[in-house]
């Protein structure tokens, strides 16, 4: 019998619903900071006197700096916990939010967005972590895809708040409202249990070392863990697991190409006038649909994928989300009435976004607990760095073409992340070692 998500919160034991609600909140701010920048991109633009290629870069930067952060963050969460490196994320992603509203040139605001991409890169896969090894076989596709789901909570949470504080305080307003994700630490700190996976290998790498005669690093046995609690990081790029890490890390790749080069951009398209591209909504206009896009598309979208998953494998859930989300870009860019938009946008951005919620569902289950928070973190924040090419192409290419235009290559990227699940194996009802 199928169960909802409102069962599936019942089911779970207090510590479960706690690290499900600290992982969502994490990667919901996460998306409120790092979708600000989106936002206010227009004012930024005429402020700072940024031309569209100039503010992809920024984009592409923050994304080279998530894949940064995402493996700094994974080695972190593999040695001290899952817990206290997405402690770390959380706090570095939102004092980079408040120091980009004191940016005075755009240095000073490209210095501040790449700090805060490592801190964006992190949290994602030490809180998908997190929640992969606290919660069973049986639910584990579902509760990561709640926790993925929450993203689009934030960013209609960053629509909503940066429409009118950028209209009445200005756009450093918008970005100093950023540092408000800080104060959950204080709550992780005192309500979320560590990975209790985690904990067992780490007490098992205390007592091989004990027996050993060594502990690395000159760390005590009995407080701090030692070294020889993760795998070698190399371990993914050999058999069995190196064809279908670069699977995943391309999959993710091409499917992110698309993403941020569509929704980096979406923001100024639907608000710029016609004569320049865009199609001239207005900041209100613009807030409305985005808010409805992300309630009624990327929630949905994102929450749906692991019960498809669960239902149809990981693979044909991929395939079908993906292939979907190609057929409809284009449609979107040929679109010219609100009410179209708004209709295609929310389906586009239900199935164009639905798919990264099984990434760290399989990524959980095809790479070991040693090193599985390094392991996400390379094959999704690795794809990050990857794409962070997309929105300085998008941006260039739109800047000579129109951005409708532009479009047309995020279609392609879906289009080549459907041919990428492929090479993916199926992990339905796998257990965690």
């Amino acid at each position: 019998m199928a169960i909802g998500p409102i069962q599936l919160i019942r089911q779970a034991t207090p510590g479960q619903r706690r690290t499900l609600l600290a992982a969502a909140l994490g990667w919901a701010l996460d998306a409120f900071d790092a979708m600000l920048y989106a936002l206010v991109l227009t004012l930024l633009m005429r402020d700072l006197g940024m031309s569209k290629t100039t503010a992809g870069l920024l984009g592409t930067l923050t994304l080279v700096a998530s894949g940064i952060g995402g493996l700094l963050f994974g080695f972190l969460a593999d040695r001290i916990g899952r817990k206290q490196a997405l402690m770390a994320s959380i706090l570095t992603y939102s004092v980079c939010s408040f120091a980009s509203g004191l940016a005075t040139s755009i240095a000073m605001l490209a210095a501040a967005r790449f700090v805060l991409g490592l801190g964006m890169g992190g949290e994602w896969n030490t809180g998908a972590t997190l929640v992969a090894e606290s919660w069973p076989t049986e639910f584990r596709a579902k509760a990561i895809s709640i926790v993925q789901s929450s993203w689009a909570l934030g960013f209609a949470a960053a629509a909503l708040v940066a429409g009118p504080v950028a209209r009445y305080f200005g756009w450093r307003a918008v970005f100093f409202v950023g540092i408000l994700p800080a104060l959950l630490t204080l709550w992780i700190r005192r309500g979320v249990p560590e990975s209790a996976m985690w904990e067992q290998r780490a007490s098992q790498g205390q007592r091989d070392a004990i027996g050993s005669g060594h502990v690395e690093s000159g760390k005590d046995v009995t407080g701090n863990v030692s070294t020889s609690i993760s795998t070698s990081f190399s371990t993914i790029f050999r058999p069995p697991y190196v064809k279908h890490t670069f699977a995943l890390l391309l999959f993710n790749f091409f499917g992110m190409f698309a993403w941020w080069g569509l929704f980096t951009w979406l923001p100024p398209y639907l608000s710029l006038p016609v004569e320049q591209g865009g199609r001239g909504f207005g900041v209100l206009g613009t807030t409305t649909l985005l808010v409805v896009l992300n309630v009624f598309g990327m929630f949905p979208g994102y929450a749906s994928f692991g019960w498809v998953a669960d239902r149809l494998g990981r693979r044909k859930a991929f395939l079908v989300y993906s292939l979907v989300a190609a057929f409809l870009v284009p449609l979107y860019a040929a679109a010219r009435s609100p009410g179209a938009l708004m209709l295609l946008g929310t389906i586009v951005a239900f199935f164009g976004t639905g798919i990264f919620s099984g990434s760290g569902i399989m990524g959980s289950e095809i790479f070991p607990t040693g090193l599985r928070a390094r392991a996400l973190g390379f094959t999704y924040n690795g794809a990050r760095t990857m794409s962070s090419v997309a929105p300085l192409v998008i941006g260039r290419v739109g800047q000579m073409k129109g951005l409708s235009w532009a479009f047309y290559l995020c279609a392609a990227g879906y289009l080549l992340a459907a041919l990428m699940t492929t090479q993916l194996p199926e992990t339905r009802g796998k257990k965690l070692d």
